[in-house]
């Protein structure tokens, strides 16, 4: 069964990152400090490990084992709730120069390498024909994003990485602007035709939401201006010598 040349290209890649994960996890294992830390990143070597054996023996002999994307422990019983939100205080932040690591610069860079590895497996098993190598990469994507996850909320817990936030009532009108589909429009939702007298006829004026900033002209947004605001006919502004320019 021959492989394409693309997906040969994208699976020697992946091997490689494999080999790159195992070497810098089994590093990792060996520096830090903290017993909870070190257990999660030999867990996750042991899953790269096992990872990366299944591609290997596939390309050998073309047998696809049954893996399934791994479940992280701290993950099964995640809530919204268990997230700590707003600022507290971070640390400065500055590079290190020394020579070690510690256990921060440690879930820092496995944080980073699964986040990674979760965009490469998923962008090369869209490149794959063989639908096997296909469900391994899927499966691949899907175990690092939940290793990312489990990754972020030992941060989380720890004040390593905390999660800014918007004002509820921003957040709130922000998000809430979004209506289910096929709903009619309504309120602030209500399309408004933008005034002729604007400068703008037929199917330039077109519609805008209300509510909605005004939209800049090509020209205007190019050069970084701030468009002239749209007046209502009715609207005494609209008369002004400023407004008929």
């Amino acid at each position: 069964m021959p492989f394409g040349a693309h997906e040969t290209m994208e699976v020697h890649e992946i091997l490689n990152e494999k080999v790159n994960v195992i070497r810098h996890f089994s590093l990792y294992a060996g520096q830090c400090a903290n017993g909870e830390l070190r257990s999660m990143i030999e867990r996750h070597l042991q899953s790269a490990i096992a990872s990366y054996d299944q591609l290997v023996a596939y390309t050998h002999d073309y047998n696809a084992a049954q893996m399934r994307p791994q479940r992280m422990p701290d993950m099964m019983n995640a809530s919204p709730q268990d997230i700590t939100y707003g600022l507290r205080q971070p640390s400065p932040v500055h590079p290190q120069m020394q020579g070690s690591l510690d256990d921060q610069a440690i879930v820092m860079a496995v944080l980073s390498c699964h986040k990674n590895s979760a965009k490469n497996h998923l962008a090369k098993c869209l490149e794959c024909a063989d639908p096997n190598l296909r469900e391994m990469l899927l499966h691949g994507a899907i175990t690092c994003a939940e290793q990312a996850y489990e990754v972020f909320l030992y941060m989380n817990r720890q004040g390593q990485y905390q999660v800014p936030t918007l004002h509820d009532h921003t957040a709130k009108t922000f998000l809430h602007t979004f209506q289910p589909a096929g709903q009619p429009m309504g309120g602030t939702g209500m399309m408004q035709q933008i005034p002729s007298s604007a400068g703008q006829t037929g199917a330039a004026a077109g519609s805008m939401p209300s509510g909605m900033g005004t939209p800049m002209s090509s020209s205007t947004a190019r050069h970084g201006q701030t468009s002239m605001p749209v007046h209502s006919a009715g609207d005494p502004a609209a008369q002004s010598p400023a407004f008929r320019q």
